[in-house]
């Protein structure tokens, strides 16, 4: 990891939101020390940990540029706040509780340079505890807005092994162009956790950039390590799902797949009702109903995308998963 000069720029600035996850930086820390290419920072944004992180990072990983935020801001407000301080001409999200292959970085700039209109990279994310087993070939978002994560829970026999255009990538390993994200924005805070890797892939596409599966940059990740409860998730999964719709989805294939979607929610609905004595269950409820009023937050934006967008509802079909019984897994 370089440190950067006054008049040098890094090619990637490597972010990583971080809150009492210091059992986790050795093995990312680590292995981003290991990477083939070395021309990146590291910036580690801590959301108040009260678990000695942030002395450990500055004792053991004096190259990381450390910044600490006083109050936890969740995901997208630790990525933003690095966001602002990053150089880098490409922007890499990083779970804290991953480890990076020594090529990924590298693998990660290479795709870019081949494809000039690609604005985000999916890395191919398997489990850390068992690395024939995916997390994430890149992210798919169905006709009936409902997100996942392709190839979840499956063993890794090759079958996505081929470096081709998926609709969105997982922040928990994440790259984008800086050219992107200087057009379109960065992360939403209003999405705080959850779903707000899918929405920056909504906004890319829409103004005509391209989402790139990479199979050779991979990262091993402890799914869920890091992450909210069962109850956080499921509030945050419930609301934001809606604000995807809301803020993003155009309206002539609202007009086409409406019964879908309608359809979509009244299963989540029936499942978490079937669950009610579950604490995850009446959290997934309420995130549906904060996720019903967030239509009138939603609104401003969504003139705003759709007024640039540059794509057309039959291209933007072609990027989108028909309904079936898909595992789904955020």
């Amino acid at each position: 990891m370089n440190k950067e000069s006054e008049d040098s720029r890094p090619v990637a600035s490597i972010i990583i939101p971080h809150l009492n996850g210091k059992h986790h930086l050795d093995d990312c820390l680590g292995s981003l020390r290991r990477q083939v290419l070395q021309d990146f920072e590291v910036i580690l944004v801590d959301n108040g940990s009260t678990d000695g992180s942030q002395e450990y990072v500055r004792e053991q990983f004096p190259e990381v540029r450390l910044l600490e935020l006083e109050e936890n801001r969740g995901f997208t407000g630790a990525c933003n706040a690095g966001y602002v301080i990053s150089n880098g001409e490409f922007i890499v999200l990083l779970n804290n509780d991953t480890e990076a292959n020594e090529r990924w970085l590298q693998e990660v700039v290479n795709a870019f340079e081949r494809h000039a209109n690609c604005g985000i990279v999916a890395s191919k994310m398997l489990l850390f505890d068992q690395r024939q087993v995916f997390h994430t070939a890149g992210d798919y978002y169905r006709v009936d807005g409902v997100p996942g994560n392709r190839g979840v829970w499956q063993q890794d026999n090759g079958q996505y092994d081929r470096e081709e255009l998926v609709f969105s990538a997982c922040g928990g390993a994440a790259a984008y162009r800086r050219q992107l994200l200087d057009e379109i924005g960065f992360l939403d805070d209003d999405f705080y956790f959850s779903c707000e890797d899918v929405d920056v892939a909504w906004r890319t596409h829409l103004a005509g950039w391209d989402v790139v599966y990479v199979p050779t940059a991979v990262v091993y990740h402890k799914l869920k390590a890091s992450g909210g409860t069962g109850v956080t998730s499921s509030f945050y999964d419930g609301r934001n799902f809606l604000y995807l719709i809301w803020k993003n989805y155009p309206t002539g294939l609202l007009r086409k797949h409406w019964k879908a979607i309608l359809w979509a929610q009244l299963r989540i609905s029936g499942k978490a009702l079937r669950s009610w004595r579950g604490a995850a269950a009446r959290a997934r409820l309420r995130g549906q109903f904060f996720g019903l009023l967030g239509y009138f937050k939603m609104a401003p934006k969504r003139r705003a995308i759709q007024a640039k967008r540059r794509i057309d509802d039959e291209t933007l079909t072609e990027l989108l998963t028909p309904v079936d019984e898909t595992p789904v897994q955020r």
